[in-house]
């Protein structure tokens, strides 16, 4: 069990169904097809207007009367040798002037879905804080000036907007978990002679416990916005890029917040202690968990910070900025979600250790290639939900004990065995707390390892930090400290002996019962 120190408190101390973007998407898509049908039925109807004849267009009927007029045509023109001369030319009116009747009617009724897919899709649009959107889609809706509603509601988006204030970027909170408990008595058993279980009982939290936090958060305004909504990123003509604090409106009872998780890898030494097996995708393609149950049985579900953000996002879409959702930190020495992509995994290298040469046993027919596969299938599906990934290093390294050799090689394997899976990132989330330099300082322009890391692409920075904002914005960077919403700082605000969570959430009444007294810190 990896357990990772926060440095600082040791000196007293951020474009989218059932969720925001994939509700967003589909949406579009609907309001798409529905166009392209209309446009095929004006098509289809203007162009058997010039392909029949004359004499053959009093053939045409209406929906109603076609199977009739094309089984017994015959007594449809035998119909016009009972009528005086003009009367046939009158009947021909009759007919035309039905199938025009029907023609509006359906023109009518698929008009009335294009307009209430617009206005759902407004209002999504509008939940998430992007009113210029939402005005724009009920601008789309052909004839929207006349209809006193559409009107009414770009108003009130405009309005909506217009009351909203900027966010202090220097006062938004970074919160993260590690992969959530399931089974607290299981997870948390044998504190007196288990380190795992000690170890658990400091550094995890339980799906109890985020789910109280996530909706007390909500209740109390905060809004979920991407790292990458802080900073507004500029390339100058060598092609550097070049930080400076975004402008992120909200409305004045909102408040911003980002969101991490680290080591969701779900790595061996989890196993049995009550946590999820691995991301997998449900019978609708979402990502969810696995999770295999005390009787040994397998089971699919909601058992982790993924699934669980996505649908609280999709029930309260104002509780995400634009369909923003969290940044998930991975290493790579044991795989990522759940499966087992690393290269060492087929290697076989001498220095391998026990629990990856036990699961091997247990698993002869791994597949290096296989696994690989599956797990780029589930990282996609959770970037299209918005999800965004990080490097945790490798290793799970300590960067700032770590020689530049041992970083460089780190970085390699990551590259190598991770970014293909889950693409390229320029976020990186370091493990353990550490950093590269101290607060105050700073990466200053000698700083060889910000320098390596800068020239691999990163540009954002996170550590732990237990302040309540700890936010660093230079052209060339952006840097954030991350409070880790845990057992320990869970466990010790709800006794009154700590008071670093008060701003976000009552701790006594967030604790899961389960838990037990959380051991002190080494």
């Amino acid at each position: 069990m990896e357990k990772h120190q926060d440095t600082f408190e040791k000196k007293n101390g951020r474009e989218q169904s059932r969720k925001y973007m994939q509700k967003k998407r589909y949406m579009q898509k609907r309001l798409i097809k529905t166009f392209f049908i209309l446009l095929v039925m004006t098509g289809i109807g203007v162009t058997a207007v010039m392909l029949i004849p004359k004499e053959d267009k009093g053939k045409v009927a209406g929906k109603g009367d076609s199977m009739e007029a094309s089984a017994k045509p015959a007594e449809k023109e035998d119909s016009f040798q009972d009528l005086e001369p003009g009367q046939e030319n009158q009947q021909n009116g009759k007919d035309q002037a039905s199938d025009k009747v029907q023609e509006e009617d359906g023109g009518q009724q698929d008009a009335t879905e294009v307009r209430a897919a617009v206005l759902e899709q407004a209002e999504l649009l509008a939940a998430g804080y992007d009113y210029d959107s939402a005005i724009e889609t009920v601008k789309s809706f052909d004839g929207y000036e006349r209809d006193s509603e559409l009107t009414a509601k770009i108003t009130d988006y405009e309005n909506r907007k217009a009351s909203c204030v900027p966010v202090d970027i220097d006062k938004v909170t970074h919160v993260f978990y590690h992969s959530l408990v399931v089974d607290p008595e299981l997870c948390f058993a044998n504190q007196d002679t288990d380190p795992q279980a000690v170890g658990n009982n400091q550094w995890m939290t339980t799906i109890e416990e985020f789910n109280k936090i996530t909706q007390t958060m909500y209740d109390e305004g905060y809004v979920l916005v991407d790292l990458h909504d802080l900073v507004n990123e500029t390339t100058d003509e060598n092609g550097n890029v070049r930080m400076e604090k975004a402008e992120l409106m909200l409305p004045p009872d909102k408040k911003a917040f980002v969101l991490s998780v680290d080591d969701l890898s779900y790595y061996h030494s989890y196993d049995g202690y009550g946590y999820a097996s691995k991301m997998v995708l449900d019978e609708d393609g979402k990502p969810t968990c696995e999770y295999i149950q005390r009787d040994g049985t397998t089971v699919v579900g909601d058992y982790d910070v993924v699934p669980l953000m996505n649908k609280f996002i999709e029930e309260h879409p104002d509780a995400s900025y634009r369909g923003a959702r969290g940044t998930i930190a991975l290493t790579g020495y044991n795989g990522i979600l759940g499966y087992r992509t690393d290269i060492t995994y087929q290697t076989v290298p001498a220095d391998m250790n026990a629990d990856k040469r036990k699961w091997l046993e247990e698993h002869p027919e791994f597949s290096l290639e296989a696994e690989r596969a599956e797990a780029k299938k589930v990282a996609d599906a959770i970037k299209e939900t918005g999800w965004k990934f990080a490097s945790h290093t490798w290793g799970h390294l300590k960067v700032g004990e770590a020689s530049m050799e041992r970083l460089r090689a780190d970085t390699e394997k990551w590259k190598e065995n991770v970014e293909p899976l889950v693409g390229g990132t320029d976020t990186i989330i370091f493990a353990h707390g550490q950093d590269l330099a101290e607060w105050t300082t700073g990466y200053t322009p000698d700083n060889e390892k910000y320098n390596y890391l800068k020239g691999q692409g990163f540009n954002y920075f996170c550590n732990v930090d237990s302040q309540q904002y700890a936010v660093q914005i230079t052209d060339s960077y952006f840097r954030q400290g991350r409070r880790n919403l845990d057992g320990y700082r869970i466990y010790y605000n709800s006794i009154g002996e700590m008071d670093s969570l008060s701003d976000l959430f009552n701790a006594s009444e967030v604790i899961d019962a389960k838990r037990p007294p959380v051991p002190r810190l080494n």
